[in-house]
């Protein structure tokens, strides 16, 4: 008796982790699937839209980087060269006759035990001690310059230098959009494509598109808006809903606010990863029945999610990657 009160309270317990798994499906499945280039298994930065870190992949094609080692190995026969090269004062036998004389003279004769005037005997040794103790105050005047202009580095008008440098150290501002429009943040973000105002007016038609394309589970429509790596992962989102006889459903979807996290070259492709905060209608049924699973059709959620773009030689964006905010 108590074995299977036992069974029973374990498959309970199953079914109550891996429902919301399933019905957590709403386009990406509520989890971070796909691929970002060669920086899948970097973090994009954090953004005003979505300051936290995005969660690792959990789907994804892309194989993890090989192991690097921390110095880079050095170019054949770069040792040999290095070697056979002559130090500069084999090179400058003058310079070093030179330096030897100043060296034996003066401060270092007094260090030596010999006096002061140790190794001040002739007039070039003396000329030699002015020299040397020139060269050495010139050093700490150099030094202390140095030291006074770190310090009073120029500060914007009527900010002090400890607000100055709290500024600096914060996240830097990135382009925004939302509601239709694109805006500005207060600095640039990580851009070495050239984001245009065109490109966000795609990424937030392409959300809107790739959510309906779901709901009406457009496997077509989805192929022409996202990679195949990801349709694949749609699919088996789809595979997952059907064994519990559910559907996921998505309307009304509105981009809220949205900003550029990264945008970079990787030969042929060029790839852009957004921040997005959106409100939507999100809920499962049971096709069977009707019954609501999970979320409500009457109600609007927000969601912030991190979506990833790519196109190639020029052509159209096609969505890569939806990763999570933890």
């Amino acid at each position: 008796m108590r074995r299977t009160a036992r069974f029973l309270t374990l498959i309970a317990a199953a079914s109550f982790v891996l429902v919301p798994v399933l019905a957590e499906a709403a386009p990406g499945g509520r989890s971070s699937s796909g691929s970002r280039g060669d920086r899948t298994f970097s973090a994009p930065p954090s953004t005003n839209t979505a300051p936290r870190a995005a969660q690792p992949m959990e789907r994804t094609q892309a194989q993890p980087p090989a192991a690097r080692p921390n110095t880079p190995a050095a170019a054949p026969g770069a040792a040999a060269a290095n070697a056979a090269r002559p130090g500069f004062f084999a090179r400058n036998p003058m310079m070093a006759g030179l330096m030897g004389g100043l060296l034996g003279a003066g401060l270092f004769g007094l260090l030596a035990g010999g006096g002061f005037f140790s190794g001040l005997g002739s007039l070039a040794g003396f000329f030699g001690f002015l020299l040397q103790v020139m060269i050495i105050a010139g050093l700490v005047f150099l030094a202390f310059a140095l030291f006074r202009r770190f310090r009073q580095q120029p500060a914007p008008a009527g900010m002090p230098n400890a607000m100055m440098r709290e500024q600096q150290d914060a996240p830097q501002g990135r382009p925004m959009m939302g509601g239709g429009g694109l805006g500005r943040g207060p600095a640039r973000p990580v851009d070495e494509i050239g984001v245009q105002a065109a490109d966000f007016q795609a990424f937030e038609r392409s959300l809107i598109e790739i959510n309906a394309a779901w709901s009406r589970e457009d496997v077509a429509a989805l192929s022409r808006l996202a990679t195949p790596e990801m349709v694949q992962y749609f699919r088996d989102d789809y595979a997952a809903l059907a064994e519990r006889g559910w559907k996921n459903e998505t309307r009304d979807v509105k981009l809220e606010q949205g900003d550029l996290a990264e945008a970079w070259n990787e030969g042929p492709r060029d790839y852009a990863t957004v921040a997005m905060r959106m409100s939507l209608v999100d809920w499962t049924r049971d096709i069977k029945t009707g019954a609501i699973t999970e979320g409500d059709p009457n109600a609007r959620t927000e969601q912030t999610e991190l979506w990833t773009f790519v196109r190639v030689q020029g052509g159209p964006w096609l969505l890569s990657a939806i990763q999570q905010t933890q």
